[in-house]
């Protein structure tokens, strides 16, 4: 029998359909195996171009985020490739303490602390933040609540301070940092807020300094959401003052052989003579604050937006918050005189935008909006380009370049 006819006669004593079974199963294999790779190994472009359209298309902006947040606490972050590597250029120490890097992870993506381990072990990122989180667990806004700016990566949300409350939030972050390795995960830090009916919000900020600063590297302030009413008045300085005032008092309290450092979150949306007010307290050796996040979401909406969603309430992210957000920065610096740390927070979506914050005056750089857009690669792309831009300027650390168009501007 010739092979020709041999092979016919095979084929024909196949189940009907079998070829046909076969080759879907063969394809899909492929393209599972080939998908799985390029999720592992935390291709940027396969993320950019495949993964987050498709989220996109098929899942509303809140889903994927609670959707993102649950691959994280699984472990699903790229294992291998850029989020992995780090340079001896990007070491950096602040506060007594080496930074892996000065990328990190603003507060809203993980707001309950559901993934604490996985972001500070396995993310790449040199410091990471969870929250806001208030008192008494609380729903937040009604939704729909997040909205994606397709045309202009942005974000637009209105969550409101949707919180599981100090109590479960703080089992989960014992757990976390009882099995803490800080010589190799991530600056630690807990974003604190208040419940939406507190009157008096001082307290609520003591009862969150109480629960959480024995277990953390930093805490953050939250005065800036334009979410919660009233939230944003505790920014002038007779209000400022006593807040911080009142949470150093409840820090010293615990007398804590190793006390957290104490951030202060402010929004972008500040007049001059507010920010002037800001860096005169944060200057202010008795409110002993060891750095200012800079900035918030805006209430701002600029004329060059194309999404039809631009018109939705809320604080607005990602890259047309970019500008904004920076010049802050660069205001701060100035008015503070480089005194006190700054972190950039603000529509970075690459290591330009972090080295633009960084040249401003930022010490550290925080992003969230882009995993809207790029997903956890990005944070291995912006690590990888902002050294390369520093060694293009001749810059061997990125300490060097903080500050570096202020010390341009007085040649």
């Amino acid at each position: 029998m010739s092979q020709n006819a041999e092979q016919k006669y095979i084929y024909s004593k196949l189940p009907p359909g079998a070829i046909s079974k076969s080759t879907v199963i063969v394809l899909a294999t492929g393209i599972a195996s080939y998908t799985a790779l390029e999720l592992l190994y935390g291709s940027e472009t396969f993320y950019k171009k495949a993964v987050m359209p498709m989220v996109h298309k098929f899942v509303d902006g809140e889903d994927s985020h609670r959707w993102a947040v649950r691959a994280a606490s699984w472990g699903l972050l790229p294992r291998f490739g850029w989020n992995r590597k780090e340079y001896p250029e990007l070491k950096c120490e602040l506060f007594g303490r080496e930074f892996k890097n000065p990328i990190g992870l603003a507060a809203g993506f993980d707001k309950d602390g559901q993934a604490i381990t996985q972001l500070a072990k396995n993310s790449g990122f040199g410091l990471i933040e969870i929250g806001s989180v208030t008192p008494i667990p609380q729903p937040g806004n009604n939704r729909p609540r997040v909205f994606r700016l397709l045309e202009d990566e942005g974000v637009i949300n209105r969550y409101g301070f949707n919180s599981d409350g100090v109590g479960r939030v703080h089992q989960r972050v014992r757990s976390a940092r009882d099995s803490w390795v800080p010589e190799s995960y991530a600056y630690f830090g807990v974003n604190l807020g208040k419940n939406k009916l507190t009157e008096d919000a001082k307290l609520d900020y003591e009862i969150g300094v109480n629960y959480f600063a024995p277990h953390c590297d930093y805490l953050v302030l939250n005065v800036s959401s334009p979410n919660t009413p009233g939230l944003r008045s505790m920014q002038k300085k007779s209000d400022l003052e006593k807040l911080l005032a009142y949470v150093h008092q409840a820090l010293e309290m615990h007398k804590l052989e190793k006390q957290p450092q104490v951030f202060l979150k402010i929004a972008p949306d500040l007049i001059e003579s507010e920010l002037k007010d800001i860096a005169q307290v944060v200057t202010n050796k008795k409110f002993a604050i060891d750095g200012i996040i800079v900035s918030n979401t805006t209430i701002a909406r600029p004329d060059y937006l194309r999404s039809e969603n631009k018109t939705e309430t809320g604080g607005l992210s990602g890259a047309p918050v970019r500008e904004i957000s920076t010049e802050c920065v660069r205001k701060i610096y100035k008015l503070t005189n480089g005194q006190i740390p700054i972190i950039g927070c603000g529509g970075v979506f690459s290591g330009a935008d972090a080295y633009e914050k960084i040249r401003a005056g930022a010490s550290l750089v925080q992003l969230y909006s882009a995993f809207v857009y790029e997903g956890f690669p990005v944070i291995g792309k912006i690590k990888r380009e902002l050294v390369e831009l520093l060694r293009k300027d001749g810059f061997s650390h990125v300490s060097e370049a903080i500050g570096a168009d202020h010390r341009e501007k007085t040649k």
